[in-house]
Formats: structure tokens, C-alpha cells, sequence
């Protein structure tokens, strides 16, 4: 059995003896003595390293077209342990390892074309890999611009959501406050703080001209429908005030002076009208003047001896009375008669005289032949003379 494993290494060692004279018979091949072997010329670098180191091969020239024969690259080594041929393949002898250049790569039948198709394809391959990213980086910048689109489109709505909330229930507050005041007109429109008569006719509350809070409580109720409408003037060379500002702070003073200096419980009239035609609330409706306990009291701010009353102060006053016989507040066939025709005074002036002496409802008792103002209702003198 030993003969036969010797005459089978024999064997192997001449046929690989054959394949290396075979490949070492091309001529411009040599090898250096210290085992690196550089082949010079066009053709293969055959580097031969062999346990003899004189031994002399030749490589036939038609070594590359033998289909049994086609390395991608030749390296001879020599000299060399534990050389490794594949996967952990161990070879105990002489190995060789060509390379290819070009020219050979032409004579094995190797085109360049293939490699270049080769390259190409990977190129065509990268070209597509980086053309997917952009792609992919447009879609996304599509993505966060929807998306960023979304969120402003909501947090609008919800803004305009909020904002119609804050308005409906700011709304909702206001007419809740004009259901709860007490308002003593019927109105035309609403002005968002005064009540109106009509025409632009202003009713200023006593709290809304400031009223002091040291006025009295009043003792003696008007009962309605009032039969008398009197009608007087501040006097005593007042101006007429010609706005809002200007006719509250005469509001109060003349309340001020009324309690302070007459001893009075609170402003003296029912209702005052300024010049621009506002109506302005003094004891209003249910409690009596201090002039007369039968009589509502209307007073134009101002001395109207020395001015004229405007045509915008006359209608004021036409349509709070107006307003009264339609509420049941005055009697149907009221009469209206000026202060003067009841005592001896100026009041209320002779040019606001001379314009309510012509009005439906003027009744000129106590005039010349005419009988007594209120004698009919058991009214004397002293009664005209009222100071509660």
C-alpha cells in the first residue's frame, strides 16, 4: 500500500512538473534569487518561487487559449509556508499565481467592452440609487409641507372658533345688563348705553350723570296720570350746556346746591332738558316735585330770559310728553302751563313762554280773567308752592 501512495505522489509530481515547463516556457520571463520574481516585457509577470531554485520552465504560447487554462491573475511564490488556497485549503508544494494585463486580457478573448457595460451598469445603478434619495427628499419636504399646511389651517379655525366665542358671549353679557337696567323710555334703538325717545333723544339716568348718594329718600308719590305738566327754567343767568360732560356736572351742581343750600331732599324737577335735546332723569316719574304734588315738572337748563331755547331742546320735550301719554304717565287731555302763570317769578323766561304758549296742550290759567291754575282739582296758591 506504501508502494502505491509513493507511485502516486510520483505520478502527481511529473504531471505538475509537465504544467509548470508548460507555463514557464515564454520567453522575457525570469526570476531574481531572492524569491520575488518580476516579469519585464508585455505578457505575463510570472513570479516562480520552487523548492529548487534552478530549475528552468517554459510556457507555451497558447497557454491562455486553452479553455483549461484561464487564471484571472498569476503569483508565483517560492520559499513560502502555509500558503493558503481558498478556503482553508492546504497545498504543500510549489504554487504559481499570474497576472493579466491588458494586452493579455486581448489575447484571452477578454473585451474591454464587457468591463465597461460592466461599469456602466453599476454607474446606471448608482445613478438610480441617488436619484431615489432626491426623490425620496422631495417627497418628504412634500410630506411636511402638507403637514405644516394642516396645522396653520387649524390653528386658524381655532381662532376664529375662539374669537366667535369671546364676541357671542360678550354679546350675550351686554343685553343681559340692558334686560336688567331700568329703563323709563320706550325705545326707538338702542344706543348701547342710553336709552332713546326718538330722534336721536338721549334719557340720561341718575347714575349715569352722577347723582349724589346724599339725597334723601322722597315722601310724596306722584299719582297717574298726572293732570298737570309744568314746565320751568334753571334761571339765575345759567347757561345752557351744550353736551354730555359739560350737562352732568350741571346736573350735579344743581342737585349740590338743592340739598347743601335749600334744604331740599333731592334736585328739584322731574326731568331736565339740556340744549342739544338730551332728557336727563331728576325725580322722575313717581315721586313729586318740589313745585307742585300734581304736576310733572320739566326744567330747561339754562336762563331762558336771555337765551333761546334750540328747536332740538323744544322737540326733547314734545317727545318726552309724547312718551308719557302713551305710557298712561301724563293724562290724556293733560294741561301744560309755565311756572309763571302760577307764581310770581320769571321762570321759565319769555322766550321759552313764547314758544310753549303755542303748543296743543297750553292751558293759560291764571292769566288775566282765567280761573286759578289747579282750582278745579281744590289746588290753592299755596300749594304752587311746594318745598318738599
Amino acid at each position: 500500500m506504501h508502494a502505491q501512495q509513493q507511485q502516486g505522489t510520483q505520478e502527481q509530481s511529473s504531471e505538475e512538473t509537465a504544467l509548470w515547463t508548460a507555463l514557464q516556457g515564454r520567453p522575457g520571463s525570469h526570476s531574481n534569487g531572492n524569491g520575488n520574481g518580476h516579469g519585464h516585457g508585455r505578457g505575463i509577470h510570472n513570479h516562480s518561487f520552487s523548492a529548487s531554485a534552478t530549475s528552468t520552465m517554459t510556457m507555451p504560447q497558447n497557454i491562455f487559449t486553452n479553455p483549461a487554462i484561464q487564471p484571472s491573475s498569476v503569483i508565483n511564490l517560492s520559499n513560502s509556508t502555509d500558503v493558503v488556497i481558498g478556503p482553508m485549503t492546504q497545498y504543500q508544494g510549489p504554487v504559481s499565481i499570474y497576472y493579466m494585463d491588458a494586452s493579455m486580457q486581448t489575447a484571452a478573448g477578454i473585451s474591454s467592452n464587457s468591463r465597461n457595460s460592466s461599469n456602466n451598469s453599476n454607474n446606471s445603478s448608482t445613478s438610480s440609487e441617488g436619484a431615489a434619495p432626491k426623490r425620496r427628499r422631495g417627497s418628504s419636504k412634500a410630506r411636511r409641507f402638507t403637514r405644516n399646511s394642516i396645522l396653520l389651517s387649524l390653528l386658524v379655525v381655532l381662532v376664529v372658533a375662539m374669537a366667535l366665542v369671546i364676541v357671542f358671549l360678550e354679546l350675550s353679557r351686554t343685553r343681559n345688563e340692558l334686560g336688567q337696567k331700568s329703563i323709563y323710555f320706550g325705545n326707538t334703538f338702542e344706543d348701547g348705553t342710553f336709552p332713546n325717545l326718538g330722534n336721536g333723544h338721549l334719557v340720561i339716568e341718575r347714575v349715569q350723570w352722577g347723582a349724589s348718594d346724599r339725597s334723601k329718600p322722597l315722601k310724596i308719590p306722584l299719582q297717574h296720570p298726572i293732570p298737570y305738566v309744568l314746565i320751568t327754567h334753571v334761571g339765575v343767568q345759567s347757561t345752557p350746556c351744550v353736551n354730555l360732560y359739560k350737562c352732568s356736572i350741571k346736573m350735579r351742581t344743581i342737585q349740590d346746591s338743592a340739598i347743601a343750600e335749600k334744604s331740599l331732599p333731592d334736585i328739584q324737577s322731574n326731568f331736565y332738558v339740556s340744549d342739544e335735546g338730551n332728557v336727563y332723569v331728576g325725580r322722575g316719574w313717581d315721586w313729586a316735585n318740589t313745585y307742585a304734588n300734581h304736576t310733572l315738572a320739566i326744567t330747561f337748563m339754562g336762563d331762558y330770559g336771555r337765551y333761546v331755547p334750540t328747536p332740538k331742546q323744544l322737540e326733547g320735550v314734545q317727545f318726552l310728553l309724547a312718551h308719557a301719554v302713551a305710557n298712561r304717565k301724563v293724562d290724556l287731555d293733560y294741561k301744560l302751563v309755565a311756572q309763571n302763570q302760577t307764581k310770581v317769578t320769571k321762570s321759565p323766561g319769555v322766550n321759552v313762554y313764547r314758544e310753549i304758549s303755542k303748543w296743543p296742550h297750553f292751558y293759560g290759567c291764571g292769566m288775566d280773567q282765567a280761573p286759578k291754575c289747579g282750582s278745579e282739582l281744590g289746588m290753592t296758591s299755596a300749594a304752587w308752592n311746594g318745598g318738599q
